[in-house]
């Protein structure tokens, strides 16, 4: 591990103490210096007046979104005002801790310029290594946060800072950000461009330029989503170059280089420069960070001495505190607060003093692995008008579960799923793809999207005008002639899946590139509620077919031939009940989930043109197309 050498103090103590909270809190203003000179702003919280009195462990919270400012994702109970920063480094301090919270790069009161992710490994690594030198810090920095904090954590991980004691890594991380958070199977994800949108406004340059914040307010988010590919001084951001300029390059990127061999973004090429350290990892099954937290958990538990945790839970991102997702409803057990802790900041504060080797009460040992498994419900709507789905808290010492197994299901070209193999010598499934009418996004793992899409459980039998891209008379999903659907027959029992979800498919197109998408999905049978049935939607994926042989080097199509490709989608945990039916939705388009293939062959972020694609799915004994799912009891619980 290494210790980074960061420009000496300018003080000996920090600035301040300023008071909060009648003298029970005291908040100190710093200014930590970087290695290239570039200050970064950040608050010191402390019990007391003079915190070099007493060497404590330090929490350390990293954040581009206002080191001051009150977060969604920091709910604590769902029957409790949103905390503020001094609320919850109150709780903290009082347990015996100090606080850090600090401004990352270019926001806030922190100088430097703004790069999304990039710089968040050397900054944190540096920050660390100037935060454990600290009359006030025993040695030990811990490291938690939300989102952007929790890929701060990584970041610096990667960096193998000395003094690093602990990570609480809650909806971030990336493990790869190839593989999820800016790509998915080659795929860019759109998110990135309505974050960047969001906080444009409130960056340095918006606060201090009122044209420019009327401007970015102005934006017609849903117009320019229309008007793709952008380029430079042509996309939504163009009054703030700075953020269009990161944008762009991101977008560039599509293929596996050095741009996504970076530290920052890329924990699983530095997992063995991460401090041996206790970590936990929390996410949400309608998270676009559903892979990233669970490899982290797994790889860090098999390189590791130190214990890894994982919790996943039914939520959209950061949303722990709610029992919905979408327009479908998992019940008052599937909240953490009241059901694995009495509140969030209880869990938290639990955990760091179990890890760094503090009491904790008789019976505290935490689970290694603690999921939700979505499903059981009796399908109705409730009062809010959302469908009653269900669930349940399980425990485990592996992910996937030690009890589950793989199947595989394959296609049939009359729309079936089974376990038998397909034993016909020719069967498959055309049709024409046409990338300037994709298939609209219906929820899914989705974060940041508004206002073009949102995360969630939605009825994919039912899109509205709520649906970018949907028109009247709003037919289901399945109608289009562009979407394959493939049912098992209802089930005879109850069916448990948790774990990885993948499709291997034969394809073949007309065009010398096009993409193919999965979409996992519960079909509820109807009831006077939903009399059409409910087709609840549990988690999808996306392949870029020029990236078929290589990630790092693409290759075109040759129109008429046929290939294998794998699917992968993000893991997931549902019950589908007796009477439902397993369903996977396959297309070639999910937008503006991701950006649409314009299958000519050029890159998406430069084409201006678009053809539409003839595009096969093959069935056959000799091209037995199929998904493969981690199922409780293995095969013959399907047969």
């Amino acid at each position: 591990m290494t210790s980074y050498d960061v420009p000496p103090d300018t003080a000996a103590r920090p600035d301040g103490p300023e008071p909060l909270q009648d003298g029970a809190l005291w908040r100190h203003t710093l200014r930590v210096p970087t290695r290239d000179g570039v200050a970064l702003a950040a608050d010191l919280y402390s019990a007391s007046p003079t915190p070099e009195a007493t060497a404590l462990p330090v929490l350390l919270e990293r954040t581009p979104y206002g080191r001051r400012a009150q977060r969604g994702s920091d709910q604590d109970r769902a029957d409790a005002p949103l905390p503020r920063p001094e609320d919850i480094a109150r709780h903290f301090t009082d347990a015996g801790y100090h606080v850090v919270r600090q401004d990352c790069r270019g926001r806030g009161d922190s100088e430097g310029t703004f790069v999304k992710y990039l710089s968040e490994g050397p900054d944190g690594a540096d920050t660390i290594a100037w935060i454990r030198n600290r009359p006030w810090c025993d040695g030990r920095v811990v490291m938690t946060g939300v989102s952007y904090s929790a890929h701060c954590q990584s970041a610096a991980a990667a960096e193998g800072p000395e003094g690093l004691a602990a990570m609480f890594q809650d909806s971030g991380g990336f493990s790869s950000a190839y593989d999820a958070g800016l790509r998915m199977g080659g795929a860019f994800e759109l998110k990135q461009v309505t974050w960047a949108l969001r906080h444009a406004l409130h960056s340095p340059e918006a606060a201090a330029d009122p044209v420019l914040t009327e401007a970015l307010l102005r934006v017609d988010v849903a117009g320019w989503f229309g008007a793709m590919p952008w380029r430079p001084g042509c996309t939504p951001l163009r009054h703030l170059p700075a953020y269009e300029a990161y944008l762009l390059e991101q977008w560039r990127q599509d293929a596996f280089g050095d741009y996504y061999r970076a530290p920052a973004i890329y924990g699983r090429g530095f997992y063995h420069r991460f401090p041996d350290a206790p970590s936990l990892h929390m996410g949400s099954w309608y998270d676009p960070y559903v892979r990233s937290t669970i490899e982290n958990f797994t790889a860090l538990r098999e390189r590791k001495s130190a214990p890894s945790y994982l919790v996943m839970g039914p939520w959209t991102h950061g949303h722990r505190c709610e029992t919905h997702a979408g327009d479908v409803d998992f019940g008052p057990r599937s909240t953490l607060d009241g059901n694995l802790a009495p509140s969030y900041l209880d869990f938290r504060r639990r955990w760091f003093d179990r890890v760094l080797g503090r009491e904790v009460a008789d019976g505290d040992d935490l689970p290694v692995v603690q999921y939700f498994l979505m499903g059981g419900g009796d399908g109705r709507r409730n009062a809010a008008g959302r469908m009653r789905h269900g669930g349940t808290w399980r425990a485990d010492t592996r992910w996937p579960p030690a009890s589950t197994a793989p199947v595989v299901l394959y296609f049939s070209a009359d729309g079936g799923l089974s376990t038998a193999p397909p034993t016909t010598p020719t069967a498959s499934v055309t049709y024409d793809f046409d990338p300037r009418h994709p298939v609209p996004t219906m929820g899914g793992q989705v974060t940041s999207g508004e206002p073009v899409m949102s995360g969630g459980a939605f009825d994919q039998n039912a899109p509205d005008a709520r649906i970018h891209g949907a028109h009247a008379p709003y037919l289901p999903l399945d109608s289009r002639p562009d979407v394959i659907t493939l049912t098992t027959p209802p089930l005879e029992r109850d069916v448990v899946l948790a774990g990885p979800v993948s499709a291997t498919l034969h394809i073949s197109t007309s065009a010398p590139d096009t993409d193919f998408t999965i979409k996992l999905i519960d079909v509820h049978p109807p009831n006077a509620d939903y009399p059409h049935g409910f087709a609840m939607n549990l988690t999808d994926g996306i392949v870029r077919c020029r990236f078929h042989r290589s990630r790092e080097h693409p290759e075109l199509l040759v129109p008429g031939k046929v290939y294998e490709i794998e699917v992968t989608a993000p893991d997931t945990a549902n019950l589908f009940a007796a009477g439902h039916r397993i369903r996977l939705d396959v297309s070639s388009s999910n937008f503006p989930r991701f950006d649409v293939n314009s299958n000519t062959g050029e890159p998406e972020a430069t084409a201006r043109r678009t053809v539409s694609a003839t595009n096969t799915v093959h069935m056959d004994a000799g091209r037995p197309s199929h998904v493969r799912i981690w199922v409780e009891g293995g095969p013959s619980v399907l047969r």
